[in-house]
């Protein structure tokens, strides 16, 4: 089976996580039907204490075969799809030489390069591309496969020396809960990698800091014929909350290290409203600074309102990683020098987003982030470089020799 070929496979499975049903892990039942495919093929590979628990993290060790004690290295992935588009029914579709073209994914999704202009530069590699209905699911089954790939040729190259090496594959990532109910323990890495990323030239030690708000707004409803200097509209104070906060400061206006405030649900009506923001920023006093911005919204919607039509609720996520792993920095090192052995200059982005690393960075184990080769993730229009996919495999063996060196 080639790499691409387990790509597919992976990807036909639906394993899409449910941000309706975040207090339960894993969110849906079916991303077990992927986790139960990992644990036995992880079993016919030979690896020892291969497990799938009742929470949908399958774990497994490959036990090192050196003369002398190395660190044991992890790597990680995630088993669910975004919730943003459908992926039920994947078709995957390859294509051979790509011409740098527009893709036609059907007779009415066209995927054209003044969208994604940075596609035109893969001109000559294969890529595997959705049917236009359903994302594609390389995010994270990309992962998946160059994990599972280096495995197989590790069995197959027993003379390949390496230290002890474990694996682990997460539920719920994309629904921010990937590494709640993560066994660090019984993992068993010192550190490790998420193979999370883009291309495949990418190391990222940096994320965001992530916070979520809920306000909530109070009304008062009256017949409109009766409402003079009585009625409380909570759905118009909601709108006029969203109007007070900086419009340069939401996704659509911001890039790199920019970091935004998010309205990302709404719903109400005279009576109540609720407005759903998340907040990002890659440094932490930024982040304070734009939840400061939204309590001074807040005072001034009750003070126009009246005091206590408005309220607010915020939950920090998780912290950008790079304070932890800016203490190891073996760890990145071996990324990076694992990289360039293929032969790319590094590519080194701060995550717009978060990995489960992140979260498992602060818990005790330092967690960078590569790439297996893909893009547009959350969408119809998502991609995974097949040249790049194997690249992948080859940049996990690299890190594992470059470890196994260390005397």
């Amino acid at each position: 089976m080639s790499a691409v070929e387990r790509l597919i496979r992976y990807c036909q499975i639906d394993t899409q996580s449910d941000p309706a049903n975040e207090d339960v892990t894993p969110s849906t039942e079916k991303q077990f039907d992927l986790a139960r495919v990992l644990e036995q093929e992880l079993n016919e590979l030979g690896l020892e204490d291969v497990c799938l628990d009742e929470h949908c993290y399958v774990y497994a060790k490959l036990p090192g075969n050196l003369d002398h004690e190395v660190k044991t290295v992890g790597f990680i992935a995630h088993m669910d799809t975004a919730p943003d588009f459908s992926g039920t029914n994947v078709k995957p579709r390859i294509i051979r030489n790509f011409d740098g073209n527009d893709i036609a994914l059907n007779d009415e999704v066209t995927l054209k390069m003044d969208s994604f202009p940075w596609m035109r530069d893969l001109k000559g590699k294969d890529l595997l591309v959705t049917d236009g209905n359903t994302l594609l699911g390389a995010d994270d089954k990309a992962g998946i496969t160059c994990i599972m790939e280096a495995l197989v040729w590790m069995k197959e190259h027993p003379e390949f020396r390496h230290g002890p090496i474990a694996v682990a594959f997460t539920p719920d990532e994309e629904i921010g809960n990937g590494p709640k109910y993560f066994d660090i323990e019984k993992f068993g890495a010192d550190f490790a990698y998420t193979m999370d990323g883009g291309t495949v030239a990418e190391l990222s030690d940096e994320t965001f800091n992530a916070a979520s708000a809920v306000v909530k707004f109070k009304g008062f409803s009256i017949h409109p014929g009766e409402a003079k200097d009585k009625m409380i509209n909570a759905a118009l104070a909601a709108s006029e909350f969203a109007s007070l906060l900086p419009k340069h400061m939401i996704p659509a206006h911001t890039e790199g290290r920019e970091g935004f405030i998010h309205l990302h649900n709404m719903k109400g009506d005279c009576e109540s409203a609720e407005l759903e923001y998340i907040i990002r920023d890659h440094d932490y006093a930024k982040l304070q600074a734009k939840k400061e911005l939204m309590r001074n919204a807040l005072d001034y919607i009750n003070a126009e309102y009246g005091e206590g039509t408005a309220e607010i609720t915020f939950r920090d996520s998780y912290r950008n990683m790079k304070e932890i792993l800016n203490q190891y920095p073996k760890v990145c090192a071996y990324g990076e020098k694992a990289i360039k052995e293929l032969g790319y200059e590094i590519v080194h982005e701060p995550v717009r987003g978060g990995t489960d690393g992140a979260q498992l960075s602060f818990r005790g184990l330092p967690c960078p982030n590569l790439g297996a080769g893909g893009g547009n993730f959350h969408g119809r229009y998502e991609y995974c470089v097949i040249n790049e996919l194997e690249e992948a495999r080859t940049l996990i063996l690299n890190i594992i020799r470059l470890i196994s060196e260390e005397v």
